[in-house]
């Protein structure tokens, strides 16, 4: 009897690839590289965080951060250390700054991947997809996911924790000895904040989960916890050993921004419009997998994202950081419930999640679009005026391959977004496609635009001709941030001193002034040399050199 011949399977499209293995990492590829090379270090945490890895390439802090020469506790070295060997490694064919920046990629690529891991432990592989498209379509993770920011080396290792401790009810030993790498690598990562964020969670998951106090389970966790702190302990021990000066300077600073003033009450309501924000649109498909949830609350998969979602409410009610680079801890377990979430939304709700996204990331691309053209056409007027204000002096360039970039980006955009597969991932993937999309959009119209309004290389090359001329570098300063002492160092290679209670020597002084402002008040020995005005409006900044007659 003939046997009937198997149809063939039809060829899968590239849109339908989008969710398979190798998908998931081609567009986490371009929506970590998009942007985060080919321009300078910018104002804030960007050029900030430049600073101690140009110190470690320099030979300074390889052991302790510094920045110009200082010493600074924000963070401990374990960023700084990846960063400065990066930007050494790709040398030869990036800028210093930018090769510091593949760091952020690299971390940021690491939490995608034990979120994953993470999620498909708890929930089932299939969710694993979910985790990470949601996580690429955050709207709070974009602009720390393309600057210099430690923050996300303290991610990833609480997302390895958090990876670790899924496999406690399956493989003990196995999960209990990678969450103790995680949490020790953290404590490494963000300090004494890092270790609250993560070594509770051992302790939580005991005491709340029924299925995790077996005894092998039990002796598990506490060996892992005692390895955790063994490990930790390893760099600050170290750090004592080299310098005993420098780690009473970190110990204090560090515990100083961890037990700070407590969260004023009237800033709870600013707080909670922060979180969601900044974790949208992960929210509320968490709060739709607890509800599914919610008979077995005790179980391992609701335990633990719940534990380090609460660990994080306690560290922004001690913390006295930046609030918007502290809500990155929030992500990776809202992630986690959002993957349980995802694929068992109702109908008619993932169809309003997909289309919500559609038109959200729909209109913010018009947006970019209008002040691309505001840039090349002066149009809108008003918005062409807000750039005009903004970038004093900002001549674009290229503009016809800009816009033939940008439309490809807009088209290649749309077809994926009309063409994606009917399945539970079709909601985060347009999430996570849309944001891919916009950022990439804007990197290609807007880049230098930004770049021209939030890099200090124009004052600090115009400041060093200056000093040349004066044949001085003794400058004293009455207090630059952060972002313009690295800027100075890196481009200038000037440090300036600041001036103590007993005065300095120096007859040069360095004033900046971040608002509109006319010159200090300063005695008569000084005199104005040099002035220079960096970008307009609400980001006028000022920068003053004075001589001592």
């Amino acid at each position: 009897m003939p046997l009937t011949p198997t149809p063939p399977r039809p060829p899968i499209s590239l849109i339908h690839r989008l969710f398979s293995p190798l998908g998931l990492i081609v567009l986490a590829v371009v929506y970590l590289l998009a942007g985060l090379t080919g321009h300078d270090p910018w104002r804030g945490d960007d050029a900030a965080h430049f600073g101690p890895v140009l110190g470690m390439l320099q030979g300074e802090g390889l052991l302790f951060p510094r920045l110009a020469g200082e010493p600074v506790a924000d963070f401990p070295p374990l960023y700084y250390w990846a960063s400065a060997l990066l930007a050494r490694a790709f040398a030869w064919v990036l800028p210093l700054h930018d090769g510091a920046r593949l760091a952020t990629a690299l971390f940021t690529a690491l939490a995608l991947y034990w979120i994953a891991q993470a999620s498909g432990r708890l929930y089932g592989r299939e969710t694993r997809n979910a985790a990470v498209l949601l996580t690429l379509g955050t709207l709070g993770l974009v602009i720390h996911a393309h600057e210099t920011q430690p923050m996300l080396a303290v991610v990833a290792m609480q997302a390895l924790t958090l990876a670790g401790l899924s496999r406690l009810t399956a493989a003990p030993l196995a999960g209990a000895l990678q969450a103790a790498l995680g949490a020790a690598l953290a404590f490494v990562a963000g300090g004494f904040a890092a270790v609250l964020l993560t070594v509770p969670l051992f302790l939580l998951v005991l005491l709340v989960c029924p299925e995790c106090r077996t005894p092998r389970t039990s002796g598990a966790v506490l060996l892992g916890l005692t390895l955790a702190l063994v490990l930790g302990a390893v760099w600050p021990v170290a750090l004592h050993y080299q310098d005993p000066e420098l780690f009473r300077f970190w110990w204090t600073q560090d515990l100083a921004v961890l037990v700070g003033e407590p969260l004023p009450v009237a800033e709870v309501g600013g707080l909670f419009k922060d979180i969601g924000w900044f974790v949208w649109p992960l929210w509320p498909i968490a709060l739709w997998g607890l509800w599914i949830a919610r008979r077995r609350l005790l179980g391992l998969p609701v335990v633990l994202p719940i534990a380090a979602i609460l660990l994080v409410a306690l560290w922004l009610a001690l913390s006295e950081r930046d609030t918007r680079v502290a809500l990155l801890p929030l992500i990776a377990p809202f992630a986690l419930l959002a993957a349980s979430g995802a694929p068992v939304l109702r109908r008619g709700a993932a169809n309003a999640f997909d289309w919500f996204g559609v038109m959200t990331f729909g209109v913010f691309a018009v947006l970019v679009w209008l002040g691309w053209t505001a840039q090349v056409i002066a149009w809108p007027p008003g918005l062409a005026r807000h750039v005009e204000r903004y970038g004093p002096g900002f001549v674009l360039h290229g503009e016809t391959a800009m816009a033939l970039i940008g439309a490809g980006i807009t088209a290649a955009w749309l077809v994926f977004a009309w063409r994606l597969p009917r399945t539970p991932n079709r909601g985060p993937g347009n999430w996570a496609l849309g944001m891919t999309m916009l950022w990439c959009l804007a990197v290609a119209l807007l880049m230098p635009w930004f770049d021209y309004g939030r890099s200090y290389r124009a004052p600090a090359e115009s400041l060093a001709r200056v000093l040349a001329d004066e044949h001085s570098d003794c400058v004293a300063t009455t207090g630059l941030s952060p972002a313009v002492r690295a800027s100075l160092d890196y481009f200038a290679g000037l440090r300036p001193e600041p001036v103590r209670e007993a005065g300095s020597p120096c007859k040069l002084l360095l004033v900046h002034d971040d608002r509109r402002a006319g010159p200090r008040t300063l005695p008569d020995e000084w005199k104005l040399l040099w002035e220079h005005r960096r970008g307009g409006g609400r980001q006028l900044e000022i920068f003053r050199l004075y001589q001592r007659d």
